[in-house]
């Protein structure tokens, strides 16, 4: 396989195989797993600006509820974008599908980014729920659109790769996650690093 994908005529393949899965699947996995380290220091940050909006202590529940929200958001999200993807798909096309996400996906984390500057934990909610609807999208067009330009010899190791790079953006989340990175301290730049992510697709599709 390895050996087909370092000849001439691959190599386009093999770049738009680190194109998808830079700024898709990777991206899906590690907001998937980027909550779970963040969760603190993101709970703080309810409980400020709660208490500077109205001059009072969150109560556990109502922080554990906001916290549930924020979490589950992204999965909700991801279902929608799950049921909606064959729809938009077949009328636009997977191609189109995946350059509009990228576009609802800098908004998502835009939110999700000026969160602390504009004191609003809501902006966090919405983008993670924008950021989940983007999976849902991508994790099915990705799948479709690998395997359409892909040749047939290598179809089966291209649609493999979307699910090495989920694990990937998992892994990544996990050593970015860790306590000297976030330096003990909610940074709203952690959760848009995706914004990178989106880069470095960008970088790599242009025409050489």
């Amino acid at each position: 396989v390895f050996h087909h994908l370092w000849q001439v005529q691959y190599r386009k393949l093999l770049s738009m195989i680190l194109v998808l899965g830079i700024g898709g699947t990777h991206l899906s996995g590690f907001q998937m797993s980027v909550m779970n380290y963040a969760s603190p220091y993101i709970q703080k940050f309810i409980n400020e600006t709660w208490l500077e909006r109205y001059g009072s202590v969150l109560h556990q529940e109502t922080l554990t509820l906001l916290w549930s929200l924020i979490v589950s958001m992204y999965c909700v999200g991801g279902m929608i974008g799950c049921l909606c993807s064959g729809y938009l798909t077949a009328k636009y096309g997977k191609k189109k599908c995946l350059l509009f996400n990228d576009l609802v996906l800098i908004v998502a984390t835009l939110h999700t980014g000026f969160s602390r500057r504009a004191k609003s934990f809501e902006m966090i909610l919405i983008g993670r729920f924008l950021e989940g609807i983007c999976a849902g999208i991508h994790m099915n067009a990705h799948v479709q659109y690998a395997g359409e330009i892909s040749p047939k010899k290598l179809r089966g190791f291209v649609n493999v790769t979307s699910s090495v790079f989920l694990a990937l953006g998992k892994t990544v989340a996990r050593i970015l996650g860790l306590r000297y990175f976030l330096y003990c301290s909610f940074s709203p730049y952690f959760l848009c690093s995706c914004l990178l992510y989106i880069s470095v697709r960008k970088v790599l599709s242009s025409p050489s």
